[in-house]
């Protein structure tokens, strides 16, 4: 017990570098109990920023994000959160995003804002947050791509003028993409100088498990320019198997987090 609360310290102490987490949580709102909030904060309290998707846009959506950094605030760090308006979509399921972050550990710079410029083509548009760590920002763009049914091929290849819309923004592109790192519409960005931190890493849940592979398709990543970014530690949370099914762990969601240590270069 010393030992692993010894190497929480030296990952996540004052002055470490800053984490950042990404976690779809599958329609947050009413249908997360009291204990459910409980178990998700348990799961992400030790990390600095939290890049939420899939919050449902009726009322409880807000309420439950708020109420989970209530949760959070009493694990003895204080924390502020910021939720999107709901995204633009008409032809599609709308949502919400939300942030978490630790206040000692990094500063929210302006006010999060939602894409505008190709939301008519991105049907949920991403959200942009700026943070500080010490004297150095970055700008997290928190995304929630359509089914792959849907092809979101096709609203991805969007991302790529992004970096020329905000060119004095360091962007790191993080969410579940549904769509793996491997395909072509990742291309431009990586010309560019863009790498995605999770290579062939599986995180969406599968229905049953297959012979103990309880992890179905790699969607969910978060991409970074190598020149203004570099990875220290990255990992997921493979919260499921604190469960004794699939079925139960479900509930949280049918996506387990990732997450990324970094120094900015």
């Amino acid at each position: 017990m010393k030992l692993k609360l010894l190497l929480l310290l030296f990952a996540f102490g004052v002055n470490a570098q800053p984490t950042l987490l990404s976690w779809n949580l599958q329609n947050l709102g009413e249908s997360k109990s009291d204990s459910t909030l409980r178990f998700i904060a348990s799961q992400i309290k030790d990390y600095h920023i939290i890049a939420l998707q899939e919050i449902v846009t009726n009322p409880s959506g807000a309420q439950a994000v708020a109420q989970l950094t209530d949760l959070l605030n009493r694990t003895g760090n204080k924390w502020s959160y910021a939720i999107s308006d709901p995204t633009s979509s008409s032809a599609y399921k709308t949502e919400r995003y939300a942030y978490l972050w630790q206040t000692a550990k990094v500063k929210l710079i302006g006010k999060p804002w939602l894409e505008k410029k190709y939301a008519q083509e991105i049907d949920r548009e991403p959200f942009y947050a700026t943070f500080q760590y010490q004297n150095k920002q970055f700008t997290v763009v928190n995304f929630h791509a359509i089914t792959k049914k849907r092809q979101p091929e096709t609203e991805i290849k969007y991302f790529k003028y992004l970096p020329e819309q905000y060119p004095n923004l360091n962007l790191i592109f993080v969410g579940d993409f549904n769509c793996p790192e491997t395909h072509t519409v990742f291309n431009p960005l990586k010309k560019m100088g863009y790498q995605p931190a999770f290579e062939n890493q599986k995180t969406t849940l599968r229905s049953k498990c297959i012979q103990q592979d309880c992890l179905a398709s790699p969607y969910d990543n978060i991409f970074y320019h190598t020149q203004k970014i570099k990875i220290k530690q990255k990992g997921i949370i493979p919260f499921h198997e604190n469960f004794k099914s699939l079925n139960q762990a479900r509930k949280i969601s049918d996506h387990i987090p990732i997450w990324i240590t970094f120094d900015l270069l």
